[in-house]
């Protein structure tokens, strides 16, 4: 089976699906690897590294022509799409409900398309998968330093020959892994962290970084999965008011509430930035073409407002520290492959909790209940048509996208 990986041309993606350190280990396990020339330079792997890993560095064309597996970090550009052949295996941050028109052409090309956001994550063998998780603890941590360079103040307290300067404090809104990551790390800056949740029980987590913990009098909740339930439309206009209030005192604003294939909710409003102090910092990772968490936010843009606030867009600041990013995602690649392979052969199981909520279309047809009902399609698949469904129930039972439960280790600073 032959695995290959290609550049990404997203603007601003800077990281690579496979590193070196994870060809090394699929050549051991008996695989052959192809990379993009000029694949992970943008992520410190020259083509050299690769090579002598054990990959081989052919073209674009080469590499989709040739690949049985094809692995990607962003949804990829309707040129690579149009060229994918039959029975190959596409692996990647698809974000299949924002990008369904792609889905359905992949499954009218016959091609097996996995997409980490739909992996059931309370399934313990999923968790070296979780790509999500790996992808949001490097923005968490990136979202504190960015915050650090915004900021023109210092974070920690100072104590200098021509006086004190106070500490910069700072609310981290979501506690979530970005979430906990960012208290974690603005903390080891120095700074005055609180960390808010409408979930009461986020507390101990929050306050086991050694942050302070603030939370809604209308709290909401944990719903499905881990998340918190969505309130009514009288609870969140009395949850966003008191929140109002409160960010009027802080520094620093993070905001982490990113939802797949969803509008963001909106945290910080205009009327909230403009009774922030001039000098204040919003930090918005939830920014995209969607919206975000912030006010005016714009995905990888900065922002300052009338009143002297300054709004960061980050929706994917991840990849703006490609290298550690890259390798902890080429261990999820690494892990999906390892599970969905066997013997050289895609093992397709509908009964398998975690390949059918992963697995969005496969023999020509969509397969994940999630994307079946963004499309209003029968939530009964056809009868299966190859050797792979074979002995399968025609029904998905566990076919849909479980939800999010995550657990942080405050001694590492890293999810569970």
């Amino acid at each position: 089976m032959r695995v290959g990986a290609l550049r990404e041309t997203a603007i601003g993606e800077h990281r690579v699906a496979l590193d070196p350190e994870v060809v090394v280990r699929l050549v051991k396990d008996g695989r052959e690897v192809v990379v993009e020339s000029g694949a992970g330079t943008a992520a410190s792997f020259p083509d050299a590294s690769y090579e002598r890993a054990g990959a081989q560095i052919l073209s674009r064309a080469e590499v989709i022509a040739t690949s049985d597996v094809l692995a990607v970090v962003r949804c990829p550009e309707a040129s690579v799409v149009s060229a994918l052949r039959s029975d190959q295996l596409l692996i990647g941050l698809l974000d299949p409900l924002n990008n369904l028109p792609v889905i359905e052409t992949l499954a009218a090309k016959r091609v097996t398309a996995v997409a980490f956001e739909l992996l059931p994550r309370t399934v313990s063998r999923a968790q070296s998968m979780d790509a999500l998780s790996s992808q949001a603890s490097a923005a968490g941590y990136r979202a504190a330093i960015v915050a650090a360079e915004a900021f023109g103040r210092y974070l920690p307290m100072m104590i200098t020959a021509s006086g004190t300067a106070r500490p910069a404090s700072v609310i981290v809104i979501g506690t979530g892994v970005a979430g906990l990551q960012a208290i974690a790390t603005a903390r080891r800056l120095g700074a005055v962290v609180t960390g808010y949740d409408v979930r009461a029980d986020s507390r101990e987590q929050v306050e086991s970084l050694g942050a302070q913990f603030l939370t809604s009098s209308i709290t909401a909740g944990a719903g499905e999965g881990g998340y918190a339930r969505a309130m009514t439309a009288e609870e969140q206009a009395g949850q966003q008011a008191e929140l109002a209030a409160a960010l009027k005192s802080f520094d620093v604003i993070i905001t982490t509430a990113k939802v797949p294939g969803r509008t963001p909710p909106l945290l910080v409003s205009a009327e909230t930035l403009a009774a922030l102090k001039p000098g204040s910092v919003c930090i918005d990772l939830a920014a995209s073409d969607r919206g975000g968490n912030v006010a005016g936010s714009i995905d990888r843009e900065r922002v300052v407002t009338p009143g002297g606030v300054i709004v960061v867009g980050a929706g994917e600041l991840a990849a703006d520290m490609p290298t550690s990013s890259s390798q902890m995602y080429a261990r999820n690649v690494l892990a999906m492959i390892n599970d969905l392979v066997t013997d050289d052969a895609i093992a397709f199981d509908l009964a398998d909790e975690v390949r059918s909520a992963v697995v969005l279309c496969h023999a020509g047809q969509v397969t994940s209940r999630a994307v079946r009902t963004a499309l209003k399609l029968d939530p009964v698949l056809d009868p299966p048509q190859d050797p792979l469904h074979a002995g399968q129930p025609e029904v998905p039972e566990a076919a849909a996208a479980a939800s999010i439960t995550i657990e942080f280790d405050p001694k590492n600073g890293q999810a569970a």
